[in-house]
């Protein structure tokens, strides 16, 4: 939650002299016996709030307090909505998923990753499929492959019980840009091999 404002207004400061910022014209910023900067304040209808006491003399500031109060928490609020928790998805398939239903876990995969979230993709192995894992790994490498310009292996495909996971994290955007490039530059040479 937001930290609640400390800061002395008008008679809670006790300092003989202090700093006036924020005044204008900027000339009249400088420093005033409190009395003087406390009649300053109020001839203006705001109050003289001290907003840096461990400097000498100490920096105060005219302004409604009311309004800091209101800054000081819109700050609080802008802040908070940059912070952005990572998510991590998980992204399901079966050892014999076909083409259409790998597209379009693909295309789920994408919107995660441009959000910013690490995506977990479980291979879930049912009966006897569990007798072939590789058909789960090809899997998750080819699902790895197709999003390399956009997500990095954290984690390699591994075989844990009946399910074989690997986690996938977003790759910064600067690098996403250059792995665009490089893929661009690439299919020439994928079609030599074919």
């Amino acid at each position: 939650m937001t930290k609640e404002l400390n800061y002395r207004v008008n008679r809670e400061i006790t300092a003989p002299e202090v700093r006036v910022v924020g005044l204008e014209p900027p000339e009249l910023n400088g420093i005033y016996p409190l009395d003087q900067a406390l009649r300053m304040a109020e001839e203006r209808g705001m109050d003289l709030v001290e907003i840096a006491p461990q400097a000498n003399p100490p920096v105060c500031r005219i302004i409604e307090y009311s309004r800091l109060r209101f800054e000081h928490k819109k700050k609080a609020k802008e802040a908070k909505q940059k912070l952005h928790q990572i998510e991590v998805k998980e992204i399901r398939f079966r050892p014999y998923t076909d083409e259409h239903d790998l597209a379009f876990k693909l295309r789920h995969a994408e919107s995660f990753l441009q959000e910013g979230n690490k995506i977990k993709a479980i291979v879930f192995f049912r009966g006897r499929s569990i007798v072939h894992p590789e058909f789960g790994e090809r899997l998750l490498k080819e699902f790895a492959e197709r999003l390399s310009h956009l997500a990095k292996v954290e984690v390699a495909p591994r075989l844990d019980g009946k399910n074989m996971t690997m986690i996938l994290a977003p790759l910064k955007p600067g690098k996403r840009s250059a792995a665009g490039k490089t893929e661009a530059s690439s299919p020439s040479s994928a079609g030599e091999k074919k």
